[in-house]
């Protein structure tokens, strides 16, 4: 049954937030596992080793694929177990392949070295279900502000990590940047993780938003139960099978399929894209921390909106402000156009992401997050892990990336619109209750 939850007598620290914290700081340096900071190597490794746009694309690819097999697997045992070990064995084999990219001799080396870092999902798109669903089942009535907190991570993350990456390239070259990026990354998550990190709150006598666990219908105190306590907070939650059954949920589904395509077509090639039009790289790095600490004041902002704001009229204008970035991008060709895209990119993915979080946790409840979220990230990662192979052949074909990067911004239109009319499903009745 499902317990209810007593008003508590006083306010105490809700361990919630050293979760929150613990998330957002493994969310920040999983910036160093070859994510936003990749941009920044593929001119001296594409010069070095004689690489082109396409095979980069194709890492991404490869990583996006193997996040892809493994994160129904993951998004199960998430909810199930928690992220403690599965973060630490994340970091270790993300740590590990930064090491071998480092040792690489040709390209198929790289591709499949960015396949096995997807496994465990740390990092690449699929990262957010480690640190992102426990936050979503830790807190409910303040789920926005604490995922905000969590989201704002991967932006501080990118604001230290890429002018750092671009650093240790000009110091030790690219092999020795890998290296030092590996130590970094790995040597921080891997205790985080197990010190701090725990399942829901329920394991240790809470419910979501610090509020303890109400008596028993028998008088009995509430304790949770060994092993894996049922979720105790009066909250509607899907399975995954009944999600599935409901239009709202493959709407939700097809516009971040629409988005995710058309960011894996421009996310990865901007870098180099401006660095072709001959602006200066270390100018282009500085203008990436712009867009990434753009992003992390957008994710703050929007976590609290959320909990006022209806979340799909705040994905609609997320979803447009990422529409113009995308035009500044392809037309940015001076200094300033080039800072202009960046920071508004920023301000637009940083929503995005919050609310492609926040969405599913809303309209589908907790109970099942891991799994329905572990669903729909193979979905989306097939077409954004197609986009940059495909943007990256045109570069190499054509000479330019207009041909594929305009109609994107068409497809990221169709995808705001979609959002805007689609609502939060009817509530299931108590049969659903997790």
């Amino acid at each position: 049954m499902v317990t209810e939850v007593a008003s508590p007598p006083h306010r105490r620290f809700f361990y919630g937030w050293v979760i929150v914290a613990a998330m957002s700081a493994v969310g920040a340096l999983s910036m160093t596992f070859a994510t936003l900071n990749f941009g920044v190597f593929i001119r001296p490794m594409g010069d070095e080793l004689g690489i082109g746009r396409a095979v980069f694309g194709w890492c991404q690819t490869a990583r996006m694929a193997g996040s892809g097999l493994t994160s129904p697997w993951i998004g199960g045992l998430i909810d199930r177990f928690g992220s403690r070990i599965l973060l630490a064995l994340a970091a270790l084999s993300a740590g590990l392949s930064l090491i071998a990219m480092a040792l690489i001799q040709a390209p198929w080396q790289m591709v499949a070295i960015f396949g096995v870092m997807g496994l465990m999902a740390l990092g690449g798109p699929a990262g957010n279900l480690m640190t992102t669903v426990p936050v979503a089942k830790w807190f409910v009535r303040r789920r926005g502000r604490a995922l905000s907190l969590v989201s704002v991570g991967p932006f501080v993350g990118g604001v230290i990590f890429v002018p750092v990456t671009q650093l240790f390239i000009s110091q030790w070259g690219w092999r020795g940047a890998w290296i030092a990026l590996a130590a970094l990354g790995a040597g921080l998550i891997i205790p985080m993780a197990l010190i701090f990190v725990r399942r829901q709150p329920e394991d240790m006598g809470l419910a979501p938003d610090g509020l303890p666990l109400a008596s028993s219908e028998e008088g009995s105190p509430a304790t949770p139960r060994q092993g894996r306590p049922a979720l105790s907070y009066e909250e509607a939650s899907w399975t995954l099978a009944q999600a599935r059954r409901s239009p709202v949920f493959w709407r939700l589904t097809a516009a971040f399929v629409l988005a995710m395509f058309a960011l894996g077509a421009i996310g990865l090639h901007r870098i180099p894209n401006f660095m072709d039009k001959g602006l200066d790289p270390g100018l282009v790095a500085l203008a990436m921390s712009l867009d990434a600490a753009a992003g992390g004041v957008s994710t703050f902002a929007m976590g609290f909106m959320a909990e006022r704001i209806s979340a799909r009229f705040l994905g609609f204008g997320a979803f447009l402000v990422l529409t113009g970035a995308m035009v500044l991008t392809i037309v940015g060709d001076t200094p300033l156009l080039l800072f202009l895209a960046m920071g508004t990119f920023g301000v637009g993915v940083g929503g995005m992401m919050l609310l492609q979080s926040y969405l599913w946790a809303e309209y589908f409840g907790r109970a099942s997050l891991g799994r329905i979220l572990g669903f729909v990230t193979p979905i989306t990662l097939i077409f954004s892990g197609l986009a940059g192979p495909l943007a990256g052949y045109v570069r190499d074909r054509t000479g330019s990336y207009d041909p594929i990067w305009w109609p994107s911004v068409g497809l990221l239109v169709l995808a705001a619109a979609i959002i805007l009319f689609t609502p939060k499903p009817r509530k299931p009745g108590p049969s659903l209750q997790s």
